[in-house]
């Protein structure tokens, strides 16, 4: 590690420590060449996947976006933000532990769906109706019965 006070690179390690969440490692450093001390802190680097758009287009995933869509759907609907949290982490983990550099834009929305239609149901019929751009009323009414089966009320 460079010493950021004279530039050398010969520094030592005096003291580890880990933080609360334990994601995050705090080093304090000193230099062998002008004996200041400094600090630096150590976390993982995640790589989420590319998002390949329906036009073939390539994007970075935008975990800003997939909270938006979510808060979108459940616009003045009774649902925690913990709840929404927990979604998008459950999202994440999934496009994680797939370990695909890239990802079709339709996979997302569909792990978006499911987890609305866990969270709640009228946010999924919401986001299901612009997502499957419906061509008739009947598909619309289709998805509301699927919706409304008693074997779904449970979830």
């Amino acid at each position: 590690m460079k010493c950021p006070f004279c530039g050398a690179f010969d520094t030592t390690v005096a003291d580890t420590r880990l933080n609360e969440e334990g994601d995050v490692i705090r080093r304090r450093r000193r230099c062998s060449s002008c004996g200041k001390r400094f600090s630096t802190h150590e976390r993982a680097e995640i790589r989420m996947p590319q998002v390949v758009k329906k036009n073939g287009s390539r994007v970075d995933f935008d975990r800003d976006k997939l909270v938006a869509s979510l808060w979108l759907a459940l616009r003045k609907r009774p649902v925690t933000v913990e709840a929404v949290d927990a979604a998008v982490l459950r999202i994440e983990e999934i496009l994680l532990s797939r370990g695909e550099r890239e990802i079709p834009s339709e996979k997302i929305g569909e792990m978006v769906m499911r987890e609305l239609k866990k969270i709640d149901k009228v946010a999924y019929v919401r986001f299901a109706s612009v997502y499957r751009n419906f061509e008739d009323v009947d598909e619309f009414s289709d998805l509301v019965r699927e919706v409304s089966r008693p074997a779904d009320r449970g979830q």
